[in-house]
């Protein structure tokens, strides 16, 4: 199944595959801009970094870039989709960076040996930053104690670094009154949005090339139409350029074509959600739709 369509494009792997692989990322103005502040926010030894984004804009690949880059004087911990209250983040933590966890193991005893470890880290030479992904799920005391773990320091350095990473409810969240002291340490942040209109031909070849491409497979239409339709969102953008070679290796077409996506659309086999079907300024409507008419339904 992996080769259904590669070997007749002359492909090595799927392009448009959903799993953030870093290999395939496209240094748009706004990646490079989130890059950046991610990047400042680690060398600045920022206390808490904050990076948000639409569901899809890619937030995560973005992190696995980071992830690759960093030295081996960085130790670095995941926290994905963590769950429970205040007491229940140390443990999340602990575990994100390898450590053990006994049954019943007492909090205070738990936040004594998180401390231990941070300073026999800071004695190696190695500084200590802790991803929270999908933060925007976390409950307000939680964020409390995040904002209390980064204040364990030795001397001038912090100990710990915190980058959180969720979907723009986490922004709403943090302007909350009882939160400002949590949004004071927040020394670096930017907001990911959608890919801009000039970015859909070399966000499409990009990928393709990095795929094994040697020649054009997307027309400039077709490029726009998948921009257009998905709002500028990469997740949708890769799921419908996707259906896009698969309609145009079924139909043995050497080109995915805009008559191919608005295909693709008016078969529904295309999830288009809502939301982006009425904030998308950059809709485009499909094949035969009035004027003023915009895309399908979901």
């Amino acid at each position: 199944m992996d080769d259904i369509y590669t070997g007749f494009f002359g492909l090595a792997e799927r392009p448009f595959s959903l799993l953030p692989d870093p290999d395939f990322i496209f240094w748009s103005p706004e990646h490079r801009h989130a890059a950046t502040m991610l990047e400042y926010g680690l060398f600045s030894r920022a206390p808490i970094t904050l990076i948000t984004g639409e569901v899809g804009a890619g937030k995560t690949t973005l992190l696995r870039h980071l992830m690759t880059t960093l030295s081996e004087h960085v130790t670095i911990g995941l926290v994905s989709n963590a769950r429970g209250g205040r007491d229940d983040m140390i443990r999340w933590i602990m575990l994100s960076l390898g450590q053990r966890i006994e049954p019943g193991e007492d909090y205070v005893l738990i936040y004594d040996r998180f401390q231990q470890f941070l300073i026999s880290e800071y004695a190696a030479g190695r500084r200590v930053v802790v991803v929270i992904d999908e933060a925007q799920n976390l409950e307000a005391g939680v964020l409390e104690e995040l904002r209390m773990i980064t204040n364990i320091n030795a001397d001038k350095d912090e100990l710990v670094q915190l980058i959180l990473m969720g979907q723009p409810e986490l922004r709403d969240l943090i302007a909350r009154p009882e939160l400002r002291q949590f949004a004071q340490r927040v020394s670096a942040g930017f907001h990911l949005g959608p890919l801009p209109d000039d970015c859909a031909r070399p966000y499409i070849e990009h990928r393709l090339e990095v795929a094994g491409a040697r020649r054009q497979i997307f027309t400039a239409e077709a490029a726009q139409k998948v921009h257009g339709h998905c709002g500028g969102i990469p997740r949708l953008m890769n799921q419908l350029a996707d259906l896009g070679l698969v309609y145009a290796y079924s139909a043995r077409s050497e080109l995915v074509t805009g008559e191919i996506i608005d295909k693709v659309i008016e078969d529904n086999v295309f999830y288009l959600p809502v939301e982006t079907q009425r904030e998308s300024p950059q809709q485009v409507p499909r094949a035969g739709a009035t004027p003023g008419q915009g895309g399908r339904d979901a």
